[in-house]
């Protein structure tokens, strides 16, 4: 059974996601605060996270950050405004997706099953990825370049594996919103745009002289092979 860790201030809000949680047959498990969510996460070890922004004693972003040290486990982080930084900014922290308030609770739950069947439909495919010095194992949803694992994210890893996986191969911003985040994702295409200057910036920090993820402009992305 999927475990759904709902953290949020607003008891109404997490009674109402958690009905829907069991509806579809997820196991919520509620916090009410930052340092709760971390307590719990340690402990019921769940398989995905939504994440309100605005909380007592540790805030969302703080959260995130603190998951991400250990973990890549799916993080949708909600946010009471639209604001373009507060998006862009739970992207670059680590979080895999987005939803902003109001939202429909169908929506957050169609946002849950498009992640946990994405993840599952990876799992069914060949489990390990090898080219020059980098190999990306679905397996444990890791990637390393000459054996030193890269601390990346479940999206990071599939935005890697797409791309690597059909080296040479443009995909459009489209291309990825679709694959990546399903046909009914509600967000735009600078998600992708974020998801990629994450993956590449710590891609930067090791040694990849023969490959990169380059950028076609006014297209997409691609990963190329160098002569």
């Amino acid at each position: 059974m999927v475990k759904v860790l709902i953290v949020d201030d607003n008891e109404q809000i997490t009674s109402i996601l958690a009905e829907y949680a069991k509806k579809e047959g997820y196991m919520p498990i509620v916090a009410t605060d930052g340092e709760e969510a971390l307590q719990k996460f340690k402990n019921e070890n769940p398989d995905i996270l939504l994440l309100d922004v605005m909380m007592p004693k540790i805030d969302g972003f703080s959260v995130c950050r603190q998951i991400r040290k250990s973990s890549n486990v799916p993080i949708i982080m909600i946010t009471a405004r639209g604001e373009d930084f507060e998006k862009i900014m739970g992207l670059e922290i680590g979080a895999d997706d987005y939803i902003v308030k109001p939202f429909s609770p169908g929506e957050v739950m169609a946002r849950i099953k498009a992640i946990m069947r994405r993840i599952k439909s990876y799992k069914q495919e060949q489990q390990i990825f090898a080219y020059d010095n980098l190999k990306i194992n679905l397996d444990d949803y890791t990637a390393s370049v000459d054996d030193k694992v890269l601390p990346l994210t479940k999206k990071e890893i599939e935005i890697l594996w797409t791309l690597a996986t059909y080296k040479d191969k443009v995909f459009s911003r489209d291309n990825l919103l679709n694959k990546l985040w399903g046909y009914d994702y509600f967000g735009d295409s600078r998600t992708v745009d974020s998801h990629i200057k994450r993956l590449r910036a710590k891609i930067d920090t090791v040694s990849h002289d023969n490959w990169e993820i380059k950028t076609i402009w006014g297209v997409g992305y691609k990963f190329e092979v160098k002569a």
